[in-house]
């Protein structure tokens, strides 16, 4: 009895690794984000008040920037995942990346601060544009600008899913394909695809939700011309005069993690949905 006592109250090794994750958790996470929750809903004396919510959806240039943000986010994202796809495609077919220094190449952008490559890039087309028609890009096309910056900081987290998603394909059930009478077109649309849905929707929530919020990238790119939810959230919390400052800039942050919750959400239940058509097959 003594030593299952004893055996109880020795130190928990393991789990005490875990304390200072939950340390830096409570301190960076949960705690600001309690804070955000206590002023948007509360007024400038503190007490309880929804009129903080009421003012940011009554506001149509709200609406306009948060439209105007998912819009962007959306098509950068398609472009993301139509050049990611057959880039993965290369880099795991080892026919043509032997020796995966091709991988290394596309993923050595992320190594470089993404606002280092945005200058550059803005640097890089700017020239060409005015170069070949007299006009700056970033200047006379903003919106083109803005989504040409986010496809390019945010491609490599595109590649990555789908590469390693890829690497993981039965190949015997895509040679069986072909020894069955489909055509190319046909064995990528029946069986390529199924395989690698949930790279491809791991692709989608790793550019999505990180261009909701990267509102430098909409600075550098748009010459400040266009905003984006982060742009709002910033101007609220910095640049505002306004007493309410910090209660409108925490609505629309909640905002903006409402939609990112909403997109993980829906990223979850297709997840759900691919593994319940797997369990529910022949095989």
């Amino acid at each position: 009895m003594e030593a299952v006592v004893r055996k109880q109250r020795r130190f928990n090794f393991r789990g005490s690794l875990c304390i200072p994750y939950f340390v830096f958790m409570a301190l960076f996470v949960v705690f600001p984000l309690a804070i955000i929750v206590y002023y948007a809903f509360t007024d400038e004396l503190g007490f309880f008040s929804l009129a903080n919510w009421a003012t940011v959806f009554t506001t149509r240039k709200n609406w306009e920037v948060i439209g105007q943000t998912v819009i962007i986010s959306a098509i950068s994202t398609i472009i993301c995942l139509l050049i990611a796809y057959p880039i993965a495609m290369l880099l795991s077919n080892k026919k043509f990346n032997k020796n995966k220094v091709l991988v290394y190449i596309f993923l050595l952008p992320m190594w470089i601060n993404f606002v280092i490559r945005t200058i550059g890039l803005k640097a890089l087309i700017n020239g060409l544009t005015f170069a070949l028609f007299k006009f700056e890009l970033t200047d006379k096309y903003p919106l083109v600008a803005i989504v040409l910056g986010m496809v390019y900081d945010y491609l490599p987290f595109a590649i990555l899913p789908l590469y390693n998603q890829m690497l993981k394909m039965d190949k015997n059930q895509i040679e069986a394909a072909a020894d069955l009478g489909a055509n190319p077109f046909r064995v990528f649309y029946k069986v390529i695809i199924p395989m690698t849905v949930p790279g491809i929707v791991s692709a989608c929530m790793m550019t999505f939700m990180p261009t909701m919020s990267s509102y430098v990238i909409a600075n550098k790119m748009s010459e400040n011309k266009t905003s984006i939810i982060g742009n709002l959230v910033a101007y609220w919390f910095a640049d505002s005069t306004s007493d309410l400052r910090f209660n409108i800039g925490s609505v629309i942050s909640l905002v903006m993690l409402m939609i990112i919750g909403i997109s993980l959400v829906l990223e979850k239940t297709l997840g759900n949905k691919e593994e319940t058509q797997k369990k529910g097959g022949i095989w």
